[in-house]
């Protein structure tokens, strides 16, 4: 048995790769495949349904709220959303926690003023700053709810005056969210949801249409909520698999029951993180993700050894991001706490093979 660490595409339930497969070869004894239907098909309107439903249902999304499936990924949300919701000439806010939401401040450069209100770059972005103040005159305040690469995470949302839209990618239906504190919530699939293809988008009605711009129909999200996810033909298999993977998420109890679980995961690896002497943590305690375990070995000459005895155990993807080196254990919905207790049995293995 592999013990999928890897940050993204992240690991899938069992279960939920057995019934996609056989959806491969025959979808539900329809006697064609899930990737050849129609999109148009009753069988895949009957899968889009259900999806969005499940969305709504383990997210509570209120009244007022639409519910989007679309391409491109959250990098082409980072464009999108200020191509929405920024008035040419207007400013915008943003909260600089890490790579990505430095590309989303980036993107939305082009379309009118960025005002990035606190940023942690300075410490190579190792906190979540806190002390800030949102503009009241800012068309919305962007932030990035989890950093993959740093570990970072935002345990707690600020109230603001604007609406708040957050990329969740990394965290979105691992922990409980009031959708109603988010004017705009976008998530790529492939942490906590489904494979690479979808993202999904969860909009607040009444904040769109405001920018005083023309957009092209395939970036505009009110044609894409008139169109019902499908102005042209959608991921099908990404968000068939996505359906499967929030039934399976229901089945354990919901965002609710999963949360339990990855606090649990984090928590047994934080606590060996600490005692473990050959290791330490990177981020700051009470900004310590609950999906991204970002570490480093108190010797970096060790770094190798280690990364070959996770080999030796079928440990996979613990490597850190290149860009800060360490190790990073992405303990995702669909990870077994027992593979949290193979990577810790490793760490602790380690440690007495190489103490003084």
């Amino acid at each position: 048995m592999k013990h999928n660490f890897g940050a993204g595409p992240g690991i899938l339930p069992h279960e939920v790769l057995k019934q996609a497969a056989a959806s491969v070869v025959d979808m539900n004894g329809i006697g064609l495949s899930i990737l050849e239907i129609s999109h148009r098909s009753p069988e895949f309107e009957a899968v889009l349904e259900e999806t969005v439903k499940l969305v709504k249902e383990l997210l509570e999304v209120p009244e007022g709220y639409s519910v989007l499936f679309l391409q491109g990924g959250a990098s082409t949300q980072f464009a999108l959303a200020p191509y929405n919701l920024l008035p040419e000439g207007g400013k915008a806010a943003y909260l600089e926690t890490g790579v990505w939401a430095n590309k989303a401040l980036k993107e939305a450069k082009f379309f009118g003023d960025v005002q990035i209100v606190a940023s942690s770059k300075e410490s190579n972005f190792t906190y979540i700053p806190k002390d800030y103040t949102i503009p009241a005159d800012a068309a919305y305040f962007h932030i990035t709810s989890n950093n993959t690469i740093y570990g970072t995470q935002s345990q707690s949302f600020p109230k603001s005056p604007v609406p708040v839209v957050c990329d969740m990618s990394s965290d979105i239906f691992s922990r409980k969210i009031n959708v109603a504190d988010f004017g705009l919530i976008y998530a790529g699939a492939q942490k906590n949801m489904g494979p690479a293809g979808t993202t999904l988008v969860i909009v607040k009605d009444e904040i769109l249409g405001k920018a005083g711009r023309k957009i092209p129909a395939m970036f505009n999200y009110q044609t894409q909520i008139e169109g019902g996810s499908m102005y042209n033909t959608p991921p099908v298999f990404a968000i068939y698999v996505s359906m499967l993977t929030l039934n399976w998420l229901k089945s354990k109890g919901g965002v609710a029951a999963i949360e339990k679980e990855n606090i649990s995961k984090a928590r047994v690896l934080y606590e060996e993180i600490d005692r473990n002497p050959f290791f330490k943590g990177v981020c700051a305690v009470e900004d310590r993700s609950h999906m991204n375990v970002c570490f480093v070995m108190e010797d970096p000459a060790f770094e190798k050894a280690f990364l070959k005895l996770c080999d030796d155990k079928d440990i996979i993807g613990i490597k850190g991001h290149r860009s800060v080196g360490g190790f990073r254990a992405s303990i995702y919905n669909a990870l077994p706490i027992t593979s949290v207790y193979v990577l810790i049995d490793a760490m602790q293995e380690f440690a007495e093979k190489n103490k003084q």
